[in-house]
């Protein structure tokens, strides 16, 4: 018998048309109990409390996310008894707080703007008054926590690495940054070939870019996280979140996957590059979660059309790309 945290699936890949590229190939991480690749980041970091024995008869673990995460620690708390509260913000799409309230979870709302614009900054500030204050209370603190990327770099980076005799590029969306810091370190010790490129969200500070409003929770920050170093990334490509939405709507009906906002935006860094990638190159993308829980917002016109004043759509020269290749 399994515990639902063991049931974590780890190599699932498609190739995807339509891109331009012979040989794409999509990292699908939403088939995790969770629905995302932040299953692997909170049993990581919640296995490496367990083994310290720092979680305790009355311990209440604490952590800022903007949905997944949350999702995932809502997860492996309820099957493991643990007290957990969520800190979230009016980004955070209603379909993870309410799966979060199902699984137990206290979910508290952040809504005060931080000094950058966003809401991460205060996420933190309120968690650290509370740990302050209560030392029962045990902060994740997934962007600061080095079993964030630990764990991606024993999971992630690794199921990449044996599914490939080798990988060209390897398109990683930075969010907290521990998927991308995980294989940074395995890739740069296993395949040092390997390209890194790290993708961002216009607005978001972590690359050292001015702040801006973001509507899409997932990629981007607000305040740039203590795990991050841009040592060993190939290169860094910055999208805008009109593009991230036109390439979603593109890849569900291109594809028949129905993908979350930050696969949107780490294609369409994918789309932008596929000029300066040779033809016989490998290309692995991550796709961090599927797009269930953005059907009100990101597929939504109405929701849209507020944020952005019209429906994005592609370049014509990146939906006719396969045609030209098949010639």
């Amino acid at each position: 018998m399994h515990a639902i945290s063991d049931l974590v699936n780890d190599h699932n890949f498609v190739q995807l048309k339509g891109i331009g590229l012979k040989q794409l190939h999509l990292k699908i991480e939403a088939l995790n109990p969770a629905g995302s690749i932040k299953m692997k980041t909170a049993l990581g970091m919640i296995h490496d409390l367990e083994t310290r024995g720092k979680i305790r008869p009355g311990s209440h673990l604490i952590e800022s996310s903007s949905g997944s995460l949350g999702v995932a620690l809502s997860i492996v708390c309820a099957e493991r008894g643990y007290c957990f509260t969520c800190v979230i913000d009016p980004n955070s799409s209603q379909q993870s707080i309410k799966m979060m309230q199902a699984l137990g979870a206290q979910v508290v709302l952040v809504d005060r703007r931080d000094e950058n614009g966003g809401f991460l900054g205060s996420r933190i500030a309120y968690i650290k008054e509370l740990i302050a204050r209560d030392e029962r209370i045990l902060w994740l603190n997934q962007y600061a926590n080095p079993e964030n990327p630990r764990a991606h770099a024993r999971t992630t980076a690794l199921s990449i690495f044996e599914n490939f005799d080798k990988v060209d590029y390897l398109f990683i969306g930075a969010g907290t940054t521990g998927t991308l810091m995980g294989c940074v370190q395995f890739f740069g010790t296993h395949s040092p070939d390997t390209k890194i490129i790290a993708v961002d969200s216009v607005g978001s500070v972590t690359f050292g870019f001015a702040a801006g409003t973001r509507h899409i929770p997932g990629l981007g920050t607000s305040r740039r996280p203590e795990i991050f170093s841009p040592v060993g990334i190939h290169e860094l490509a910055m999208v805008a979140e009109a593009d991230s939405i036109a390439m979603c709507r593109y890849l569900a009906r291109s594809n028949g996957i129905l993908a979350g906002g930050s696969t949107g935006t780490v294609l369409s860094a994918v789309a932008a590059w596929r000029g300066r990638i040779p033809d016989d190159a490998t290309v692995v993308a991550i796709s961090p979660d599927l797009g269930e829980r953005y059907l009100d917002t990101i597929y939504h016109d109405a929701w849209v059309i507020e944020r952005f004043g019209c429906i994005p759509t592609l370049p014509e020269h990146v939906t006719s790309c396969d045609a030209a290749l098949a010639e």
